[in-house]
């Protein structure tokens, strides 16, 4: 399934994610799943947000730099070999996995994974087989 994703572009300095986390819950918008990438400058925020339009106002008042990207979910059991079985089927329909972040659902026997593919359309075809 396509959703939105948030990326906020943000100094390498301490303080900086504590401003993006409030400034959503100030907004009554709850973080899905985050993932945080850095280099010596900079870092990228990834997230999903549960009201992707309120979180993306929020952010951009609050001056941070916001982009956004259409992402694929897909939920596989979490056990060994769920996400291997996925990732075969995107491997035999010749899909480029750009990056990918996951998440556990609290209290089930299911993961969330979450891809940026260079094709989303035919990843989600080949995942549907």
């Amino acid at each position: 399934m396509t959703v939105k994703q948030i990326s906020i572009f943000l100094e390498n300095k301490p303080g900086r994610l504590s401003g993006i986390c409030r400034t959503l819950a100030d907004a009554g918008v709850s973080i899905s799943t985050l993932s945080l990438a850095d280099t010596a400058d900079f870092g990228i925020v990834r997230m999903i947000v549960d009201d992707h339009a309120k979180g993306v106002a929020a952010l951009s008042s609050a001056g941070f730099t916001v982009k956004e990207t259409d992402v694929v979910k897909a939920t596989v059991p979490d056990r060994p070999g769920g996400m291997a079985e996925l990732v075969a089927k995107l491997d035999k329909a010749g899909v480029n996995i750009e990056y990918s972040y996951a998440y556990a659902l609290g209290g089930t026997d299911q993961a969330v994974l979450v891809f940026r593919f260079d094709d989303n359309a035919k990843a989600e075809a080949a995942l549907a087989l």
